[in-house]
């Protein structure tokens, strides 16, 4: 086994040479891969091979696997799996959602304990769109400019996810009013604090995305709009943005409190299909509260 950590100021280690379907429920192998994740805010399986049941056993020792509040999401016969496709099954039919995520966010940012862990093994790539971005949202608030950090230290920030809902079939003859109404109610709008602090390795990161931030609590509209779009423009600079160009085999793994992450699209004819299993570390996701 070989593992290849990143350089100074740079996100991401890569493991080589190791078989996860092979690894005991106490395996050493498993306390490291957490130790990699924490440190290096995402880590790289090389040279994976899983079905669904491999991929969900293994999540299994790695964490707590999450089963997605939304049912359309998930495999037909594994709900901690969450599918993003737009190939059909055997039978024609639609597994999952096509094109989910190809925007800055973190994970279930919208809920009041968010997810720790995210995994994605793809099976089936785009030609032209292999690639997932990243930004270390540590090494963005220690470089947050004065005239920002006025909008960020001591704020209380708002999160919401309804805007990025996906329209299904049983949605028909609905309203706008009544899906968000619905959606609303299933899942709140939450409040996080913008600077969060890790419960493993102390370190503070910036917790907003243009993805699901909707306003910064007590601020008028207007001072709002100023300040998330000054804060997103300077969060979403290129030389911020790590990007994994994806390999057959590879299981990448994440922690939401440290980065924050977009998928890339794909082009129309172009067929998709990856995998993604939340899992919950079962620590606070920050300092002062629990999951």
């Amino acid at each position: 086994m070989e593992v290849i950590e990143s350089k100074s100021g740079k996100i991401g280690a890569e493991i080589r040479g190791l078989d996860i379907n092979g690894l005991a429920d106490d395996a050493p192998e498993l306390g490291m891969i957490r130790s990699l994740i924490y440190k290096n805010k995402l880590v790289v399986l090389r040279d994976q091979e899983l079905d669904e049941q491999k991929y969900v056993a293994f999540a299994r020792k790695l964490g707590r696997p999450q089963v997605y509040f939304q049912p359309q999401y998930h495999h037909p016969d594994h709900p901690e799996i969450f599918v993003s496709s737009n190939v059909p099954d055997q039978n024609g039919n639609k597994i999952g959602v096509s094109g989910t995520g190809k925007y800055w966010h973190t994970d279930c940012a919208f809920e009041k304990n968010p997810l720790s862990f995210t995994s994605v093994y793809p099976l089936i790539f785009p030609k032209m769109s292999r690639e997932t971005s990243y930004i270390d949202m540590v090494t963005v608030l220690e470089n947050l400019p004065a005239d920002l950090r006025q909008y960020v230290d001591d704020k209380i920030y708002i999160h919401a996810g309804q805007l990025r809902y996906k329209v299904q079939a049983s949605d028909i003859d609905k309203s706008l009013a009544e899906l968000l109404d619905r959606i609303n109610s299933e899942v709140p709008p939450v409040e996080h604090p913008a600077v969060i602090q890790h419960p493993v390795t102390g370190e503070f990161s910036l917790y907003i995305s243009s993805g699901f931030t909707t306003k910064i609590a007590g601020l008028t509209h207007e001072e709002n709009q100023r300040a998330l779009t000054a804060l997103f423009d300077f969060i979403e600079r290129p030389e911020h943005v790590h990007t994994h160009y994806w390999e057959e085999g590879d299981l990448i793994i994440w922690d939401n409190r440290s980065v924050i992450h977009k998928a890339s699209g794909v082009k129309p004819g172009e067929t998709s299909k990856m995998y993604r299993v939340g899992i919950y570390d079962d620590l606070p996701f920050y300092v002062g509260i629990g999951n």
